[in-house]
């Protein structure tokens, strides 16, 4: 049970929401930016995970620059590709909040293999069967 000095010492606090900071800073509300590559390299993510990550550094089109994640199997990215970066953390790379889409600008879709779901993320095309 309070005291009654305890129920008016927190009438007096002003109740502020925390604002929340957003996952994906650069973009300023939109959904998508428009960026060139100027650093295209790899990376191992943290414990317990062992591999050889994508990643490339990109100056987006509001002049930040932010590391994104090279999506897929192979890639033809290097300097100065423009490349269309969206919002969406890696969870094993610290500091990497941003995925490139696969299909626009100079960054080309996966030809390895053809996919048939989750195209829109691989920029692959819908497979149609003849029939």
């Amino acid at each position: 049970m309070s005291t009654l000095k305890q129920l008016f010492k927190n009438l007096k606090k002003k109740t502020v929401s925390k604002s929340r900071r957003s996952p994906v800073p650069a973009f300023t509300g939109a959904p998508m930016k428009k960026g060139v590559c100027f650093k295209v390299t790899t990376t191992s993510p943290k414990k317990p995970n062992s591999a050889v990550r994508k990643i490339a550094r990109v100056r987006v089109s509001t002049g930040l620059r932010l590391t994104a994640y090279i999506c897929g199997i192979g890639h033809n990215l290097q300097e100065h590709s423009n490349v269309l970066v969206r919002g969406g953390r890696v969870k094993d790379l610290p500091g990497v909040r941003y995925h490139l889409v696969r299909g626009k600008y100079d960054f080309l879709p996966e030809t390895e293999f053809t996919r048939k779901r989750r195209r829109s993320k691989y920029g692959a095309r819908l497979i149609k069967k003849n029939v």
